[in-house]
């Protein structure tokens, strides 16, 4: 939310008057900041959820759950399959919130059959940012440290997918911060799926459509611009890669922890 009322109070603006030569120039501006808000949504909602399983840890909560015969794992999962849900439904929410915003300042609106595919990037997006947080959310225990945490990711998010500068106005270093982020592709996805028929009529194979899908993040350069395929490949890769991470470090701790029992 934070993002999007930045953006229509001080950076739409400006945007649109730096790609005023480009027919409709608002409304794909609008579209370019959806994609960004709701890969910001996807991971600080997600965030927020883990954060109670720290607060119900300091609390003594979590005890009496493993008093029960539900392992520790399958404990932190429904934490991870609730924040997931929570942050697919808060994405859905944010998506029907700033259409209706558009619609009524812009005139902007979307075909109904895209709205299938926006529904699979948010499940997609807030199953990405769970696998992530919870990397983080497993080494930290103090409801402080969590709290300092959230804010600090809160505050970077938007630079992070690139939703309050376009990629192509930050420094060399930067932007190989973002191709790093997750979110980012979480962002080039929804992005492509929203404004990717308005840039293929629009520039029509000429070399400017790879230079503006680079320079607003719509697609990832590695080596050449990432399709809509690859970028979700990329996605599904980190997101194994994630739960395979936490399934390790869980098995890690419990093998600790049944060592210093026999000691």
């Amino acid at each position: 939310m934070i993002s999007f009322i930045l953006f229509v109070i001080f950076l739409k603006q400006n945007m649109v008057e730096e790609w005023h030569q480009m027919p409709n120039a608002t409304k794909m501006m609008d579209l370019w900041l959806i994609g960004g808000t709701l890969s910001v949504t996807a991971i600080t909602t997600t965030l927020s959820i883990l954060a109670r399983m720290i607060l119900d840890e300091s609390r003594g909560v979590l005890k009496d759950f493993y008093l029960t015969d539900t392992s520790i794992f399958k404990i932190k999962l429904s934490y991870m399959l609730s924040a997931a849900v929570i942050g697919w439904v808060m994405q859905l929410i944010m998506l029907g919130l700033m259409l209706a915003y558009f619609a009524l300042a812009d005139g902007l609106a979307i075909p109904w059959s895209k709205f299938m595919t926006l529904v699979l990037i948010a499940l997609a997006g807030a199953l990405l940012a769970v696998a992530v947080n919870m990397i983080f959310g497993q080494f930290i225990h103090r409801v402080e440290t969590m709290s300092a945490f959230e804010s600090i990711i809160g505050a970077a998010a938007g630079f992070l997918v690139g939703t309050y500068i376009p990629m192509g106005a930050l420094p060399q270093f930067a932007q190989t911060v973002i191709k790093f982020t997750p979110g980012a592709y979480v962002s080039a996805l929804y992005r492509q799926a929203l404004m990717g028929k308005q840039i293929d009529s629009l520039f029509a194979g000429n070399h400017q459509k790879s230079v503006f899908n680079q320079s607003m993040g719509i697609q990832l350069d590695w080596n050449g611009l990432l399709s809509f395929n690859q970028t979700y490949l990329i996605i599904t890769v980190i997101f194994i890669a994630g739960i395979l991470c936490i399934f390790v470090t869980e098995l890690t701790k419990k093998y600790r922890g049944t060592i210093t029992l026999i000691k």
